[in-house]
């Protein structure tokens, strides 16, 4: 049985995600990541102490996009990764990795800035400039699903997962507008059953 240590709003909704993509059974450890005294259990598994991590047997691993490949790898094929041969793989291969070191990455500076530095040190430059270059990697985004339904092309991956968290993180706490193609993109990803189920599972407690 895989456990997934992850919280109800963080990265760990890309690897619930995916789970239920692939049918595959799971357990949920929920991680308070602003505990005063972290669980011991959980820093075992992490001593780094952040989320994402999954056990897997003698498998431990961290990193949302590292945890997706490793699961679509082991226990594929699936249809959320095309093969290397195949001609949409550059793209998902692209938009994979730019949810996470594009997009998502970006926002930290601007969430920690805005919610947890000092009243005077929240409007600083290091988070306008993440905010501004979020903007501009965003433009990638919105021209490819100008073109197509989904990053890779007409059919949904692992990708659209990657950028969805990234997009929902930009407009629900950082102030990322998105325009009307990207909100009808994220009305297709967020509206599959799978995601319904991740959210509620990440959202049960733990060891749902």
């Amino acid at each position: 049985m895989i456990t997934v240590w992850g919280g109800q709003t963080s990265r760990s909704i890309r690897v619930v995600w995916v789970l239920e993509e692939m049918g595959l059974p799971y357990r949920m450890q929920q991680v308070d990541m602003l505990a005063a005294e972290q669980d011991p259990a959980f820093l075992a598994v992490n001593p780094a102490n952040y989320i994402p991590a999954i056990e897997d047997g003698e498998v431990v691993m961290v990193e949302s996009i590292a945890i997706m490949e490793y699961l679509m790898g082991r226990y594929g094929p699936t249809s959320l990764a095309p093969a290397p041969h195949d001609p949409i793989f550059p793209a998902y291969q692209q938009f994979l990795h730019l949810g996470e070191a594009g997009l998502a990455t970006l926002m930290m500076p601007v969430i920690v800035s805005r919610f947890i530095a000092p009243e005077g040190e929240r409007e600083n430059w290091g988070a306008r400039w993440s905010l501004q270059s979020f903007r501009k990697r965003l433009k990638l985004v919105s021209e490819r699903l100008a073109n197509s339904p989904y990053l890779a092309g007409q059919a949904f991956t692992a990708a659209d997962i990657s950028v969805t968290y990234a997009l929902n993180l930009g407009q629900q706490h950082c102030g990322i507008t998105l325009g009307d193609v990207e909100q009808a993109y994220l009305a297709r990803t967020t509206g599959r059953d799978a995601y319904k189920r991740a959210m509620e599972r990440s959202h049960a407690g733990v060891n749902s």
